[in-house]
């Protein structure tokens, strides 16, 4: 049996009224539970720290219907940001809770650090969540579907490997394209001179959408070499091709164009030196960015 792991972990609050100090808790950051990584900026850089926000707002916009959830996304990414740079060596002037405390305005706080035993980072961090953060929810009111349900499963299998926090988010395509162009790509990462790119595409619901990153690829790949001096590896993912067929003889018309669309897609995709996945491949596709990053 592993050890565990010693770590301690810090909740993060949204308190839209301060006075009346009512809190919803959105998100955990959790780190090894090194006394001396507190204080010592040096240390913290051999500390292993990630941060989680929820993903369902729901109860952020119960207490508070004004709430800026694009915003309090954002700081999931700015954390994760000035976490990992003071983990590279890039910002080594403060320990972690004074970072934290400098990021976080009066309507976030953070908590005091609790003490618990992780059998593994992704795990423990599924388990914060699931007990101080996440509503329960005793029924699915809706299945999420296309786009939305791909990029779920992508990020759900890049935080089991425990990588999310580490990549780069809604990338702009007008970094490398030209000003303007309004296309984000979901995540992406670079393990030494390659920028791997990682964008959903539903072939179910929006083929316009894979002729558009068809179209956009070789400007990628241009501007990713000009601006990063790196080759681009673009990755779509997509729905397996047996989720847009049909399930009986009423449905076969609708299934031969379905799966004509879904081809074209692909091939559309393929031609532009674009690598298709589907879903049931992102497990080792986080598993490769897990070992490219040397997690």
């Amino acid at each position: 049996m592993r050890p565990r792991i010693p770590c301690e972990f810090f909740l993060i609050r949204y308190v839209p009224d301060v006075v009346k100090g009512e809190f919803i808790n959105i998100g955990v950051v959790l780190r090894e539970a090194r006394p001396e990584a507190l204080t010592d900026p040096e240390s913290a850089r051999t500390s292993v720290t990630q941060v989680r926000f929820t993903r369902d707002w729901r109860r952020v916009r119960c207490i508070d219907p004004d709430a800026d959830t694009g915003l309090l996304e954002a700081l999931e990414d700015e954390i994760a940001a000035r976490l990992l740079a003071e983990a590279s060596g890039l910002d080594s002037s403060k320990p972690l809770m004074e970072l934290l405390s400098d990021t976080l305005s009066n309507s976030i706080q953070i908590t005091e650090p609790r003490a618990t035993l992780a059998e593994s980072f992704a795990r423990e961090l599924d388990d914060l969540m699931q007990l101080y953060i996440e509503p329960i929810r005793v029924k699915v009111t809706r299945e999420k579907t296309g786009r939305t349900a791909i990029h779920a499963a992508m990020r759900k299998e890049f935080e089991h490997a425990g990588v999310w926090a580490l990549m780069r988010k809604r990338i702009a395509a007008s970094l490398y394209t030209r000003p303007g162009d309004p296309m984000k790509l979901d995540c992406g990462y670079r393990p030494n001179g390659v920028i791997r790119i990682f964008h959903a595409v539903s072939l179910a619901n929006d083929v316009e959408a894979a002729k558009g990153l068809a179209y956009s690829a070789p400007q990628l790949r241009e501007g990713v070499s000009r601006v990063e001096s790196a080759s681009l590896q673009l990755t779509a993912v997509v729905e397996p091709i047996r989720a847009v067929s049909g399930r009986g003889p009423e449905d076969e018309e609708f299934s031969d164009e379905a799966a004509n669309r879904y081809r074209f897609g692909v091939e559309a995709m393929e031609h532009e030196q674009i690598r298709v996945i589907t879903m049931s491949d992102l497990p080792r596709a986080a598993e490769t960015a897990r070992a490219e990053l040397q997690l």
